[in-house]
């Protein structure tokens, strides 16, 4: 079954119906760009339970006119905190109250992923130039100079101007485009959601807490109203690991948490199951655009979790993209070439400060010393400051790197 082109503008078609993908058909599609949106699974939605959204985020989200609609679901925290797992010593403590929301104009919140993927799934159902395709696995692509054509294991064939990859780590358009694989990390984290009434009464903070251990931490704060924890635990995993997400085992958890402090291990008894992810990343590329083809997210830069920015850079590079199409007047392939050229430097700049944060989190020996030496005495401008070129962005300057890039 082929689906044509229609109308003046473009048609552009996204693969994966993530946040990402629908943050980029919003995007698009309120430039007047008609979408067919691929999503492999027999439903939309998303797997996990928290995550966090800094400022940059919810810039982004207004950006795309669902700002106000995240914000009602998400919890405001009053802090950041990092807490050493061995001596139950705190480290720093970020405050993100009045200062910090006048800092960056925005808030820094915690929401369920369900929650954030829902808010902007409302506006794109309601979009009438978005049309989704669900059980679409994109089986084969044919890009070329005129247009792309992709094929569903089912038989089904949509054809467009252009494509973008929202697709994730295992991106069907990244294979095709590029062609290299991921790096598996060895780190493996378990996510669980569990009831406020079972978290202990003297960890219930009003904030995303990390107890940083020697190759592992933990990570909780409140979601839904306080009504419910997200907890994560993170560790570097004795076994040769492979991509990929399964069931976890609260006996494998508990073997790299010996070493840690009784008062935040005993959050590893409190859920009832865990699912299991064993991350990857890539290393940074220098473009990820080629004619009417282009990635997006995890598709794009896949990150590991240690600055809460996965979901924050999938935003970002929505309204970029929608800001790179309409400043090249919808010549997909010279906005696909502006928006890559705006995002590599900063999203690589996350992928690897996140990997120095992932050695920060873990610090054993002597490293443990100097990470628990750096941050005492700081004052909240301080902390404000060393976050600005993450927290700062904005969309009226989205394209900014782009013209630093050419010069």
């Amino acid at each position: 079954m082929e689906h044509q082109l229609d109308g003046a503008r473009p048609r552009v078609l996204l693969v994966g119906g993530g946040i990402g993908g629908m943050a980029a058909a919003l995007a698009l599609a309120r430039l007047g760009i008609g979408i067919d949106l691929l999503e492999q699974s027999a439903t939309l939605g998303e797997i996990g339970a928290g995550l966090q959204l800094g400022p940059n985020a919810f810039a982004a989200l207004y950006a795309l006119g669902v700002g106000d609609a995240v914000r009602r679901c998400a919890v405001f925290t009053d802090r950041l905190v990092m807490m050493d797992a061995v001596d139950c010593r705190e480290i720093a403590s970020v405050p993100v109250g009045d200062a910090f929301r006048a800092r960056f104009g925005n808030p820094y919140a915690v929401s369920h992923r369900a929650d954030l993927h829902g808010a902007i799934h409302e506006a794109v159902k309601q979009h009438p130039l978005i049309r989704f395709h669900t059980s679409a696995q994109v089986e084969s692509l044919d890009i070329g100079a005129r247009g792309v054509t992709a094929a569903t294991r089912d038989g089904r064939r949509f054809a467009a101007d252009a494509i973008v990859g929202c697709d994730g780590v295992r991106s069907v358009v990244r294979a095709k485009l590029i062609g290299d694989a991921p790096r598996v990390s060895g780190h493996v984290v378990y996510r669980a959601v569990v009831p406020a009434a079972e978290m202990p009464p003297e960890l219930r903070w009003n904030a995303p807490v990390v107890w940083a251990g020697p190759d592992c931490h933990l990570v909780h704060y409140p979601l839904r109203h306080g009504e419910q924890y997200n907890l994560v635990v993170t560790f570097h995993s004795r076994e040769r690991e492979e991509w990929g997400v399964s069931d976890g085992s609260k006996e494998e958890v508990l073997s790299y948490f010996e070493g840690v402090h009784a008062r935040p291990r005993q959050l590893l008894d409190r859920p009832d199951s865990w699912r299991r992810w064993s991350t990857v990343d890539r290393d940074p590329v220098a473009n990820w655009s080629e004619g009417p083809a282009t990635l997006l997210g995890d598709a794009a830069h896949p990150m590991m979790q240690y600055l809460a920015q996965g979901a924050c850079m999938a935003l970002e590079d929505a309204v970029t993209l929608g800001a790179a199409v309409e400043a090249c007047d919808f010549d997909l392939p010279a906005a696909f070439r502006l928006y890559a050229s705006a995002r590599v430097a900063r999203t690589a700049r996350v992928v690897l400060s996140v990997r120095e944060m992932g050695r920060l989190y873990h610090a054993k020996g002597v490293e443990r010393l100097v990470r628990n030496s750096l941050w005492p005495d700081r004052t909240p401008e301080r902390f404000h400051d060393a976050v600005e070129w993450l927290y700062g962005w904005q969309p009226a300057r989205c394209l900014d790197a782009a013209a630093d890039a050419a010069r």
